[in-house]
């Protein structure tokens, strides 16, 4: 055995660390990954665990890796490089404009009350002033990551929650692209020319960067594109953007801005969906690579000597944020139950955090208590996000009954609608303004059935009311959109997407209010549409549909060819 392992330890240190460390880290993550979906955790906490568990075994160790050592950072620096070009390949321009009153008031009012606060408190805690505005940027932000991703796996990802909270994450990611182009100038020596100069030659940096997105590296795409080669794409695609991060890095505007702007280059691009599609699937593995990182530097013997600190400080973080992203939500009229969920999606620290504290370390290092304080306040928060936004409807519906707060507040794009909804009755609803949707509308208003169409494509909705149609913007999921769909009196309510989990969502809720009301539902599947019907719902099977008309052309093309052929055989 002790040859076996002299054996063994011998041939690790053929083994370049880096890899060594990155083989152990998707190894791990599978198995740890798979015990969390077992218990219906979220994945993102699971890297985290993968990270604690490989710092804190002495696994490290045995690969001859130290912790904070040379491959650490640069595993850690390729986890920053790699989040970075995710948030810029879907960073938007159009969300931005389209939530513009969540992004700037929203978000600026919730950066500054939360960074106010933490200013104060840090400074109470006796932290030097650069120290405390430090540590108030860190709390001020939160996990874009973990609060879309918890939207997306409750079926929720195009709720006003998810856009409120998605309006703020877009202001807070301005905000940190803002500080990686004026940090190194305002912790220099400088003054204010050289910030101003930095934010010109970032401004201009990301700027040529959009156009050479939009005019630029089409014509290599294009070229790319002709050679049919899936491989050669991926390599144009990726070596683009390598090229773009470097000269970022080169620019000495680091490489997460350079890596933001390549991200930013390629969603600009005509072939941005072939590059979504190309490049997304690596996404999971950007965050898998980023949080472990972020698990390799958690000490657990920190943990042990400061927990009840660790502890209540997580606690006084996550209440804080959860009421001021309330508050602001409740000022710009969002209902109840978005409120809510909004609130506690964006109530931790985020990913970004740890990115401007290990840039922050190169000019003024907090001590190394308060770093793993922040880091363990970090992961507590991260993980207690989807179980407390699970927890957010029962409690909605508790402070419905008890009339708290009330029920039917509406966000001022509703207000603006409701007027068109007052003569409504015996109509029909119709969820979803795509081609089916369009379709329907019309056949129904040939026939004089009046119709309300529900949306939330914000182009869609002025369109429609630029027409004179009744139309809606909110989510069909929500009990508060029903109401004012005035469900009750409908006659009939047609789900003309087949995105399954929005529709079995909303079902019960709308047999609640009209047990007597005819659902029409789309389904790709034969299980969904199975399951679908047993709800109640008169589904319409695309496979099926599908088949059905595939079949009728096959057979049509069929006869006309067999009677071309007699014919000519004939003659």
């Amino acid at each position: 055995m002790k040859n076996v392992a002299t054996l063994l330890a011998a041939s690790l240190t053929d083994i370049s660390p880096m890899f060594a460390l990155l083989a152990l880290v998707l190894a791990l993550a599978v198995f740890v990954c798979l015990v969390m979906a077992k218990l219906h955790q979220s994945l993102l906490v699971g890297y985290f665990l993968c990270g604690i568990i490989i710092a804190n075994s002495g696994a490290m160790e045995k690969l001859g890796l130290e912790r904070g050592g040379a491959s650490i950072a640069s595993f850690a620096e390729l986890g920053v490089v790699l989040l970075m070009f995710s948030l810029g390949i879907e960073f938007s321009l159009r969300e931005l404009k389209h939530l513009w009153r969540f992004a700037f008031i929203g978000g600026g009012l919730q950066v500054l009350l939360t960074s106010a606060i933490a200013f104060f408190l840090a400074c109470v805690l006796n932290y030097p002033t650069t120290q405390s505005m430090m540590i108030a940027v860190i709390v001020a932000l939160s996990s874009t990551a973990v609060s879309l991703k918890s939207f997306q796996d409750m079926g929720m990802g195009s709720s006003p929650g998810a856009k409120t909270a998605l309006g703020i994450a877009l202001f807070q990611d301005l905000f940190v692209i803002l500080l990686f182009i004026i940090m190194p100038s305002l912790m220099g020596a400088g003054g204010g020319q050289a910030v101003a100069l930095a934010m010109g030659k970032g401004a201009a940096f990301l700027f040529v960067a959009g156009l050479l997105g939009r005019y630029g590296i089409n014509p290599l795409l294009h070229a790319v594109a002709r050679t049919r080669s899936r491989e050669l794409f991926t390599l144009a695609v990726i070596g683009t953007s390598a090229g773009i991060t470097f000269a970022g890095g080169a620019l000495e505007l680091s490489l997460a801005l350079g890596a933001f702007a390549a991200g930013m280059m390629m969603s600009e691009s005509i072939y941005s969906h072939r590059i979504m599609q190309n490049i997304l699937p690596f996404k999971d593995l950007f965050l898998t690579i980023f949080f472990v990182s972020v698990g390799l530097m958690i000490d657990l013997h920190a943990f042990a000597l400061h927990w009840p600190w660790v502890l209540t400080l997580a606690a006084v973080v996550f209440m804080t944020k959860f009421l001021i992203v309330f508050s602001i939500a409740r000022l710009l009229r969002l209902p109840l139950r978005p409120t809510l969920l909004a609130a506690a999606s964006l109530s931790s620290i985020g990913e970004f955090s740890l990115v401007l504290m290990q840039k922050f370390h190169q000019w003024a290092p907090l001590d190394a208590r308060t770093e793993q304080v922040i880091l363990l306040c970090t992961a507590i928060g991260m993980g207690m996000i989807p179980a407390t936004m699970k927890s957010m409807n029962p409690m909605a519906s508790y402070l419905e009954r008890w009339k708290i707060f009330r029920r039917h507040t509406m966000a001022p794009e509703q207000l603006s609608l409701s007027h068109t909804l007052k003569e409504l009755h015996d109509h029909a609803i119709i969820c979803g303004y795509g081609p089916v949707g369009q379709a329907l509308h019309a056949s129904l208003t040939a026939q004089g059935v009046a119709c309300l169409i529900v949306d939330l494509n914000a182009d869609t909705v002025r369109s429609l009311i630029k027409g004179g149609h009744a139309v809606l913007f909110g989510d069909i999921t929500q009990p508060e959109a029903l109401a004012l769909t005035k469900i009750r009196s409908a006659r009939l309510i047609a789900y003309t997407f087949p995105l399954v989990s929005v529709t079995r969502q909303s079902i019960p809720l709308v047999l609640q209010e009209n047990p007597e009301i005819a659902i029409f539902a789309r389904a790709k599947f034969s299980q969904e549409a199975l399951e679908l019907t047993l709800m109640g719902a008169q589904v319409i099977h695309d496979e099926n549909e599908a088949a059905t008309a595939i079949c009728a052309a096959v057979e049509t093309a069929y006869e006309q060819a067999k009677h071309f052929r007699n014919h000519a055989t004939n003659w």
